[in-house]
C-alpha cells in the first residue's frame, strides 16, 4: 500500500489523470511472489480495493495484476507434454529446463533463479504456449495452460526491477530440509547460513545496477564471522543509501532478545566514499522505535562506508568513531595469544559431574593420575573468577572421551585442544546474556567448549582489559551479544596496560574468596557466618554482611577505576562511560534468609561429617562410609550412621531439629543458644504461634531439600528418603556415607521403632478420648487421631518396600552420578523425577 501511495504522487507530479493512474500502477509497476496461494489472493484483494477507491469503473476491465503465487512443476511429464505440444515446435530442451527449474518451487520459493539462455527464450517460448492454448487441439490446450503459469513466473522472477522490497522469512540450516540445505550451498556460499541473507544476495540479482534492495532483515548479516564473505562483497559492490538498525523487540509478535532486525535500503552499485544514513534504535523501548526514526533521533552520517573494511571481518560498525577505528591498528587478540575452543564431549551426561558427586579421592586436584579432572565449563555471569563446579573422566588421558562414537562408528566427540589442559588461562563464557564476563582460571583444570579460553603472558593485566567497558564495547562491533566466539575474541585489538595489573589482582582476590564462602566450591573451608569469630549468630551475621558489603563496594570501585583507565588511555570519553550498575558486580550479596539457609546446610554437613568444626575444608566425601574417621569431629560429632531424621514431631533424640540445637551450642556455647535459635528462627520465616524450635523443625521438614536441591543444581549430596505426603517419615542420607546396609539400618534403628511410637501415641489418643468430658477437646483428639492413622498407614507401606529394596543391599557407583544413582531406590525418595528426568 505505501508502493501504490508513492507512485500514485509520482504519476499526479508527471500530470497524469487521476483515473488512469490506478491501472498504470498494477499493470505496470507493482509485481508480487509468494510460495502461498492465499498470500498472493490477499495481496492482490488488498491492491484491487486500494485501486477501486480511485477509479469506480476498475471492475468494469479488471487489471492483469503481476502477483503470483509460484507453482510446483511436474517434471515426470516431460513426455507427455512434449508429445501434447510437438506441433508448436518447442524444443523438448527448453521444456526440460523449465520443469527443472521449477520442481522445488514451493520450497525453494522467489530464490530461484532464471538462467540468462532461458530468460531470451520466454518470449518465444509464451507466445507458442498461448497459440496452443487458444488454437490447438484439446490436449495442446491442456497442456499449454498448465506451462503458462511456470513460463509467467519465470518471466517475473528473471527481470529486473528499479526496487526490490521484502521482510523476507527467517530460517537457519537446522530447519530447512535436505533440499533446501543443498540448494543453499549450491546456488549461495556465502549467504548459507540462513533464509533471509539468501534473500539479501537473491534481492541484488533482481535489482538493476541503480535499483535498490530494501528488507527488513535479521541483524546478524551486519557482524558475525559466518557471514563475512557476504558482507565483504556487499560493501565492496553495493552501496548501503540507509538503515535503521532496530535490534531486539521491533516487532510486538516478537519478544525476546533472539530476533535482533535492521531495516535497510541498499543501492545495487557501489559508490566510492559514500556516507550511509543509520539510525541507532537497539537500546529504545519497544514502542519508541517508530516515534525515535520518525523524528530522525540517533542519526549516525559521517562515516564512510569503505572504512567498515578497516576492522577485521568488516562489521558494519556505522556508530564508532574514528578513535575506535583507529584502536584495530593495534596488535590482534589472535596475533599476542592463543585463544581456544574447549574440548566437546558430546554427551556430558556421561563425561561430566559436578564434583560433589563423585568420590574426592578420584578427583585430580593437582598431577596425578585420577579418573576425574577439574573442568571449566563456562556458567552464568561472573567476572574474575569462579564458575568451578565441574569435574570430567579423563582416565588413562582421555581415553573413553577420546573413542566416543556414534552408531555408524564415527566420531561423535570433538577432543579437541586438550594439549592446553592444566595450564593457567582466562576463559568466558561462549554462549551469554549479552555481556561477556572472563575469569582467570589455574593450571589445574581442563577446559570444554563452553569455556573456550585464553592462554599466554600477563594474564591478570589482560584480564582487566577483558573485562573493561572498552572491551564489552568492542566485542558487541563483532556481533558478540549472545555467542561470543573465539574468532570474535581473536578478531579484536589486544590494548592490554601495565597499570591495570594490580587493579586485576586485587579483582580476582575479592571474586575468589567471594566464589569460596559457598559449599559449590571444591576449596571452600568454612561457613562464612562462623567464620566471623562473633559471640552470637545475630553479631556474627551482621559481620558478614558488612564484610560483603565492603566487597561489593570496592569491587565497583575497582571496576570503574579499570574502566577509566582504560576509557582515558585510548581517548573514549565521549563514547564510554566508566560507570558499573551495581546488578553488574557479580559478588554474591549477604541475605539474611539465605545465608540462615546456607548455615542449616552447614550444620547437616558437620552432622554427616562433610564438614567438622576442628578443621577446614571437605573432611569425608569419599564412597560406601569406608574409612571413616569419627575423631575428627570432636567439637561437634558427626551422625554415626549418616542418617538424619526430618520429622515434623520430636520422635528421635537425633533428628535434624535437636542436632542444630547442639550444632549452635558447639559453635556459639550454651549461653546464647537460645537468642542464637530464635534469630534463626525469625530468618526462617518464624510464625507468630510457633516456637523457635517449632520454625526450625518445620523448615527441615517441608522446605530444607528444595533448597538443597536448588543449591546443589538437582545433583544432591543428601538424599530425602520419604515415606510420602503425609509426613510420616523422612530423613536425609548422605550420598557418600550410604553403603550397602544403610536402608536395613534405617528400617531397623527408625522406621521400625517409629511404627511402635505411633501405635503407642494412637493408644493414647484414644484412651484420651475415652476418658474426656470435652467435646471440643475429643473434636480436636479425634481429628489428631485421623491424621495419626493416615501417617500410620503410610508409614506400614513405606516400611514393605524399604525392607524390599533392603534385601536387595544396592550398591552405587558414585563415577555413574547423582543422576543415575538416585534412581535405583523406586519412590523411596523425593523429587525423583526433578533429578532423573523419569517417574
Amino acid at each position: 500500500m505505501e508502493a501504490y501511495d508513492c507512485l500514485k504522487a509520482i504519476y499526479l507530479e508527471r500530470g497524469y489523470r487521476s483515473r488512469d493512474i490506478p491501472r498504470l500502477i498494477l499493470e505496470n509497476n507493482l509485481y508480487g511472489i509468494d510460495i502461498d496461494t492465499r498470500a498472493a489472493q490477499l495481496a492482490s484483494f488488498a491492491l484491487l480495493m486500494k485501486a477501486r477507491e480511485d477509479d469506480r469503473r476498475l471492475f468494469s476491465n479488471p487489471p492483469k495484476l503481476n502477483i503470483i503465487a509460484l507453482q510446483d512443476s511436474q517434471p515426470e511429464r516431460l513426455d507427455a507434454f512434449s508429445q501434447d505440444l510437438a506441433s508448436t515446435n518447442i524444443a523438448q530442451a527448453d521444456l526440460q529446463e523449465l520443469l527443472d527449474l521449477f520442481e522445488h518451487s514451493s520450497t525453494f520459493g522467489s530464490l530461484i533463479q532464471v538462467p540468462e539462455a532461458l530468460a531470451e527464450k520466454l518470449p518465444d517460448l509464451e507466445k507458442k504456449l498461448k497459440t496452443a492454448s487458444e488454437s490447438g487441439d484439446i490436449f495442446s490446450q491442456q497442456s499449454a495452460q498448465e506451462l503458462l503459469p511456470l513460463v509467467q513466473q519465470a518471466k517475473l522472477l528473471g527481470k529486473q526491477y528499479d526496487a526490490v522490497i521484502a521482510n523476507p522469512p527467517y530460517m537457519g540450516g537446522k530447519g530447512m530440509n535436505t533440499e533446501l540445505k543443498d540448494f543453499a550451498k549450491k546456488k549461495f556460499p556465502d549467504s548459507k547460513s540462513d533464509l533471509f541473507a539468501m534473500f539479501i544476495e537473491r534481492g541484488f540479482v533482481w535489482c538493476k545496477d541503480s535499483g535498490f534492495n530494501s528488507m527488513v532483515t535479521m541483524q546478524s548479516w551486519m557482524f558475525l564471522s559466518s557471514y563475512e564473505a557476504m558482507r565483504e562483497k556487499l560493501l565492496q559492490d553495493r552501496t548501503i543509501q540507509t538503515m535503521a538498525h532496530l535490534g531486539a523487540r521491533a516487532f510486538p509478535e516478537i519478544s525476546g532478545e533472539v530476533v535482533q532486525t535492521t531495516a535497510f535500503v541498499m543501492q545495487g552499485q557501489h559508490i566510492n566514499g559514500f556516507k550511509p544514513v543509520f539510525f541507532r534504535l537497539v537500546d529504545t523501548a519497544q514502542d519508541s522505535k517508530e516515534l525515535e526514526l520518525k523524528a530522525g533521533l540517533n542519526r549516525f552520517d559521517s562515516t564512510v562506508q569503505d572504512d567498515f573494511k578497516k576492522i577485521p571481518g568488516s562489521p558494519v560498525a556505522y556508530w564508532l568513531s574514528n578513535n575506535v577505528y583507529d584502536l584495530f591498528e593495534s596488535t590482534l587478540f589472535g596475533e599476542h595469544f592463543e585463544v581456544k575452543e574447549g574440548l566437546g564431549t558430546r554427551d556430558d551426561d556421561i563425561f561430566l559431574r559436578r564434583f560433589w558427586e563423585v568420590a574426592l579421592y578420584k578427583i585430580r586436584f593437582s598431577k596425578g593420575q585420577e579418573k576425574w579432572i577439574k573442568t571449566d565449563k563456562g556458567g552464568a555471569f561472573r567476572k574474575w573468577f569462579g564458575n568451578q563446579e565441574y569435574v570430567m573422566n579423563w582416565e588413562s588421558n582421555g581415553f573413553a572421551i577420546k573413542n566416543h562414537r556414534n552408531p555408524d562408528g564415527s566420531l561423535k566427540s570433538r577432543p579437541q585442544n586438550s594439549q592446553f589442559f592444566f595450564k593457567k588461562a582466562i576463559s568466558w563464557n561462549k554462549v551469554g546474556s549479552g555481556i561477556t564476563s572472563f575469569r582467570l582460571r589455574d593450571d589445574t583444570l581442563g577446559f570444554n567448549d563452553a569455556a573456550p579460553s585464553i592462554f599466554g603472558d600477563e594474564l591478570e593485566s589482560t584480564l582487566s582489559m577483558l573485562n573493561s567497558k572498552l572491551f564489552e564495547y568492542l566485542v558487541k562491533i563483532q556481533g558478540g551479544t549472545l555467542n561470543v566466539t573465539t574468532g570474535i575474541i581473536k578478531a579484536l585489538p589486544f590494548l592490554g596496560l601495565a597499570e591495570s595489573y594490580s587493579i586485576s589482582k586485587r579483582a580476582i582476590s575479592i571474586a575468589q574468596y567471594d566464589w569460596n564462602s559457598y559449599e559449590t566450591s571444591w576449596d571452600f573451608t568454612e561457613n562464612p557466618i562462623i567464620r566471623t569469630e562473633q559471640p552470637n549468630l545475630e553479631q556474627a551475621f551482621n559481620t558478614w554482611q558488612q564484610q560483603n558489603a565492603n566487597a561489593v563496594a570496592e569491587m565497583k570501585h575497582l571496576e570503574e577505576e579499570n574502566n577509566k583507565l582504560f576509557i582515558d588511555a585510548y581517548g573514549l570519553q565521549d563514547e564510554l562511560t566508566p560507570v558499573v550498575p551495581d546488578e553488574q558486580i557479580t559478588l554474591t550479596r549477604a541475605d539474611r534468609e539465605k545465608d540462615s539457609q546456607r548455615l542449616v546446610s552447614y550444620a547437616l554437613g558437620c552432622m554427616m561429617g562433610r564438614y567438622s568444626l576442628d578443621e577446614p575444608g571437605l573432611i569425608y566425601a569419599h564412597a560406601g562410609n569406608q574409612d571413616f574417621d569419627a575423631s575428627r569431629y570432636q567439637a561437634f560429632q558427626a551422625d554415626a550412621d549418616g542418617i538424619i531424621p526430618l520429622t515434623e514431631m520430636h520422635w528421635f533424640e537425633d533428628d535434624a531439629t535437636h542436632r542444630i540445637r547442639e550444632f549452635l551450642a558447639a559453635v556459639w556455647g550454651k549461653d546464647t543458644l537460645e537468642a542464637n535459635m530464635l534469630w534463626l528462627a525469625e530468618s526462617l520465616d518464624k510464625k507468630a504461634n510457633e516456637t523457635a524450635e517449632d520454625t526450625i523443625r518445620r523448615y527441615l521438614a517441608s522446605k530444607f531439600y528444595k533448597d538443597h536441591m536448588q543449591t546443589y543444581k538437582k545433583r544432591p549430596i543428601y538424599w530425602l528418603f520419604s515415606s510420602g505426603k503425609q509426613g510420616a517419615f523422612q530423613a536425609l542420607v548422605y550420598l557418600h556415607r550410604y553403603n550397602e546396609s544403610t536402608l536395613a539400618r534405617m528400617r531397623t534403628e527408625y522406621v521400625m521403632p517409629l511404627i511402635s511410637k505411633m501405635s503407642a501415641m494412637a493408644n493414647s489418643l484414644e484412651s484420651e478420648i475415652e476418658n474426656s468430658d470435652s467435646a471440643a477437646e475429643i473434636k480436636r483428639k479425634e481429628k489428631e487421631l485421623q491424621n495419626l492413622h493416615k501417617q500410620q498407614a503410610e508409614l506400614s507401606s513405606f516400611e514393605e518396600k524399604l525392607r524390599h529394596y533392603a534385601d536387595q543391599r544396592i550398591s552405587l557407583d558414585l563415577d555413574d552420578g547423582v543422576k543415575v544413582n538416585y534412581g535405583k531406590f523406586g519412590d523411596l525418595l523425593a523429587e525423583v523425577k526433578a533429578i532423573t528426568g523419569e517417574k
